[in-house]
């Protein structure tokens, strides 16, 4: 890899963490305002939340942190990377608790985890 490829890989994966702290915030943000405002049910409000988090995560994504443009087939491929994402996540998860770990360390393997298995999808597929 040279020093050019290796600095816009590492701009790629800055702008995707940046958009990553920003569609959490709005994921919590959404789900919040939907339990006020529309229905008091969490399981309801996340799934709302998730949603609209998602669509603007494609959006910033594709557009700014890996300069590309929206397609069908970016499209298919995010959403493909986000439910194997998902399916990674409740599998830690579950890897954890049945270590015995608390479920913050769970938490944690998660948080750790699933940001860098999209990246490098996202990075090497997604957009290639």
């Amino acid at each position: 890899m040279t020093s050019v490829e290796k600095t816009a890989l590492i701009k790629r994966g800055l702008r995707f963490a940046v958009t990553g702290l920003f569609v959490t915030a709005l994921h919590a943000v959404v789900a919040v305002l939907f339990i006020n405002y529309v229905l008091a049910l969490p399981p309801v409000a996340n799934g709302v939340a998730f949603a609209v988090a998602t669509v603007v995560s494609y959006v910033i994504n594709t557009t700014w942190s890996f300069s590309s443009r929206l397609h069908g087939r970016t499209l298919v491929r995010f959403m493909m990377v986000s439910g194997g994402g998902l399916l990674l996540a409740m599998l830690v998860a579950w890897a954890a608790q049945m270590a015995g770990l608390h479920y913050l360390l769970g938490i944690g393997a998660v948080a750790l985890t699933i940001p860098a298995f999209t990246f490098v999808l996202h990075n090497f597929w997604t957009y290639r």
